[in-house]
């Protein structure tokens, strides 16, 4: 069973660390947490997250009914309550405006991919979402693309929203995210990224699914896409306005290149002898081929 102060207790740190990081500025955010199959705890409108007491909180439906508390909920909350319709096993749900993040929004630039070890392993593919004027079913509706696909993305000219089974662990997707941004912005002011290449992403990927982390790039259909070319949420850029503008994509390997990587591979495992015999062998075809 729910503790219901304890968890208005958690939401109000979050709240605070929220604020604290500069995620928020004024009453800007909302968290919520699933009480019920149809209760869910969130913050109010029109309030300061650094300063959030526990009475402050309210309880909704479903619907967006508000069934309790004092002050009125937040404008925000079809945003939490679609995610959490989309996804029964989503307890909590956090939104709001992590500065190196949003800027990621306001560009519309995709978050490069394979660079960073944790990022891979925590977060994946991060989408952007087509904008609407928030507060409105309409707003709400732009995640549904990506809720089954992700943890945390970024709202367009907006902001950020995060999603998990813990009021703690949705918020630490944005710490993450925005971290992530900012280390981007860092680099990229002393030369061009570094990527990871496929082999060391595939096994980030691999790390990743035993930690019971899920990602798209693991499913079979994407068995022969390249993984750090944010090809999950790619066909949904142009409808966006997404692009790679500022941080050049990974270049695509080449044909060369795999031709050598596999005959690396394969090779590898061969004695002196064998391999001495394999190169003698290729250099008389290619001479009885001229």
């Amino acid at each position: 069973m729910v503790n219901l102060y304890q968890v208005k207790q958690e939401i109000c740190e979050i709240g605070r660390r929220i604020y604290n990081r500069q995620f928020a500025a004024a009453n800007d955010g909302n968290i919520s947490f699933r009480l019920g199959e149809n209760e869910v705890l969130c913050t109010p409108t029109g309030i300061c997250k650094g300063f959030m007491e526990p009475d402050d909180l309210c309880i909704v439906d479903l619907d967006g009914n508000q069934l309790a508390g004092k002050k009125k909920r937040t404008s925000e909350i079809l945003l939490h309550l679609t995610i959490m319709k989309e996804r029964s096993d989503v307890k909590s749900v956090v939104h709001c405006h992590p500065p190196h993040a949003t800027a990621f929004a306001i560009a519309r630039e995709a978050i490069p991919q394979c660079v960073l070890p944790e990022v891979e392993v925590f977060l994946g593919e991060v989408p952007i979402t087509q904008y609407e004027t928030p507060g409105a079913q309409g707003f709400a509706d732009t995640i549904r693309p990506f809720v089954h696909k992700a943890s945390v993305a970024i709202l367009a000219n907006h902001g950020t929203v995060s999603w998990g089974n813990s009021v703690e662990q949705a918020y630490w997707w944005t710490e993450i995210l925005d971290s992530y941004c900012r280390m981007l912005m860092l680099a990229r002011s002393l030369g061009p990224l570094t990527y990871l290449n496929e082999q060391k992403s595939r096994e980030l990927l691999k790390l990743k699914q035993r930690f019971g982390f899920d990602d798209p790039r693991l499913a079979p259909e994407m068995k022969d896409c390249d993984i750090c070319a944010n090809d999950v949420f790619r066909d949904r850029w142009e409808e966006s306005g997404v692009g790679t503008r500022a941080f050049a994509p990974p270049p695509p390997m080449k044909k060369e290149q795999t031709f050598v990587a596999e005959k690396k591979e394969e090779t590898s495992s061969l004695s002196e002898e064998q391999l001495v015999q394999l190169i003698t062998d290729q250099v008389l075809t290619a001479l009885k081929s001229r």
